[in-house]
């Protein structure tokens, strides 16, 4: 049994999907962000960073194994189960490359373009369109890339499973998969796969609109002072 610390985010949703794609059996843990379950003691203990998803498995040899952060853990449940990691050098690479891409650039930038475009307590001209049109840049990447190939890095893998969860939410970023038809096709292909579908599912009931947050919801998960949610001077 692997336990899944797990709220429905882009990030955690990339995991239960994951876990039914292998047919691993899981334990899910809410970690409620807007509440500040990620800062709890023993959440602490199991994710140093404060962050949401992790995994503990206890189905190994000896004392259970803690991953945190999403690429991680993709990365080991496809090498604990054989599954969507080629295991040759070559193959491999070509997947993990896309894994980070999507870790240390569509997943930040998306968030940043959530963030100032759909949460932030002033509206920043300059951020919305920062981050709005990188995300379009990135976007454009995917599209040319899924122009030559059927899934991310050639064949449906863990590259696929890191990128789609985050387009789920493209109209939080300022785009129209219209604009990207390579994209929406791999988009809605990766989306009609089943193991896709129930992955995504988990923990859609918990969680109402978020936008509606107390000013303490707000400060705890955004780190901000009180002037911050002030309304700007005029």
């Amino acid at each position: 049994m692997i336990d899944v610390y797990f709220w429905p985010t882009g990030n955690g949703r990339k995991i239960t999907i994951m876990l039914e794609e292998c047919g691993l059996a899981y334990r899910v843990v809410p970690v409620n962000i807007f509440k500040g379950d990620q800062f709890r003691p023993e959440y602490e203990a199991i994710n140093p960073n404060n962050k949401m998803p992790a995994i503990v498995d206890h189905d190994v040899e000896g004392e259970p194994i803690v991953v945190f952060e999403s690429g991680a853990i993709l990365q080991y449940l496809a090498e604990k189960t054989g599954k969507l990691l080629p295991r040759d050098t070559r193959g491999k690479y070509r997947v993990l490359q896309w894994v980070y891409w999507q870790v240390a650039g569509l997943g930040p930038m998306a968030g940043q373009a959530h963030h100032f475009l759909r949460y932030a307590p002033q509206k920043v001209e300059y951020a919305m369109h920062r981050y709005r049109t990188e995300v379009t840049r990135l976007y454009k990447v995917m599209d040319r890339q899924l122009g030559r190939y059927e899934y991310l890095a050639g064949d449906y893998s863990i590259a696929d499973i890191a990128a789609w969860p985050w387009v789920v939410r493209y109209e939080w970023q300022g785009q129209d998969l219209n604009d990207f038809p390579n994209v929406k096709r791999w988009f809605e292909a990766v989306g009609s796969r089943p193991a896709v579908q129930r992955g995504a599912s988990v923990g859609n009931d918990w969680a109402s609109d978020s936008t509606v947050m107390s000013d303490e919801d707000r400060k705890r998960l955004f780190n901000l002072r009180d002037e911050d949610l002030a309304p700007p001077a005029r």
